[in-house]
């Protein structure tokens, strides 16, 4: 059985990745002074000089058109989306998935960015590799299960003004001048203890990707999957994942930036790290 996957672009996934591993993705929308557009049509960079800029998720015709081109050679497929708690996306995929028909499978990854591109991955290698359709979705949810993303940004206004966190969280960050961290995890923003530095920030990053490894009697090795994200922070994303992957051989590792739908809602300047582990049972 062959089984297609498609994404929405807010995965952040690098094009030559989705390319690779034939995976589909369907662009967010963004209304720039009235006008609506695909993600994709404007660098970012021009985009926040905008002073009207809003988003929107795909519509269930986007969707349907993405299945069916990925479906055309397929038997199945497995649609993954942004967190559903984040954005009207997951819903769209549902109407489009119904309106098809067949053998589709909708999935909230209940994350966003690298973590969402990480969970798209694990599906699409499970595809690759002759997994059923059913056998794709267990993996995607499984992965959902264990993947974290932990990011820092220098404010966090943009974030009170998209009402992820409490208004509170933003104004404490300006008044003391820290760099404030969170973690994206089960469709919900949570603050974490503020960095008295954005290189403080960072190495509390790196410290936790390396305290998590998992270590069980049952469980002989652990594979790491990691996604350093950015937006406008490449040099920091960079850093990030060559100091990762100097300690720990990943079995999965690249850069993914935000694109502009996801920087409307965390500012430029954000850096940080999905990632999760894959267990090796002991005697597998």
């Amino acid at each position: 059985m062959t089984v297609a996957v498609v994404t929405d672009s807010a995965a952040a996934l690098p094009a030559s990745l989705a390319q690779q591993h034939d995976i589909a993705v369907v662009p967010m929308w963004l209304t720039v002074g009235g006008t609506s557009e695909p993600e994709g049509h404007r660098s970012l960079e021009e985009l926040l000089q905008e002073p009207d800029v809003t988003t929107s998720a795909p519509t269930p015709g986007d969707f349907e058109a993405a299945i069916k081109e990925a479906s055309a050679a397929a038997d199945g497929c497995v649609v993954i989306t942004i967190a559903s708690s984040m954005s009207a996306t997951f819903h769209a995929a549902i109407v489009a998935a119904d309106a098809v028909g067949g053998p589709i499978r909708v999935v909230d990854s209940a994350s966003a960015g690298g973590a969402q591109a990480l969970v798209v991955l694990a599906a699409a290698q499970a595809a690759r590799k002759g997994a059923s359709l059913d056998e794709v979705e267990a993996r995607a949810r499984a992965v959902i299960d264990r993947v974290r993303l932990i990011a820092s940004v220098p404010t966090l206004d943009h974030l009170v003004r998209s009402g992820r966190v409490p208004g509170v969280a933003g104004w404490a960050g300006r008044r003391l001048g820290i760099n404030p961290l969170f973690e994206f995890r089960a469709g919900r923003v949570k603050r974490l203890r503020p960095a008295l530095s954005r290189d403080a920030a960072m190495d509390r990053i790196v410290a936790l990707v390396h305290k998590s490894r998992p270590v069980h009697e049952a469980v002989t090795d652990a594979r790491l999957h990691v996604a350093a994200l950015h937006a406008l922070a490449v040099d920091t994303a960079n850093d990030l994942l060559e100091r990762i992957t100097a300690q720990e051989e990943p079995s999965t590792a690249f850069v993914g930036e935000f694109g502009p739908v996801m920087v409307v809602h965390t500012g430029p300047g954000l850096a940080g790290v999905a990632w999760w582990w894959e267990q090796v049972p002991a005697g597998g």
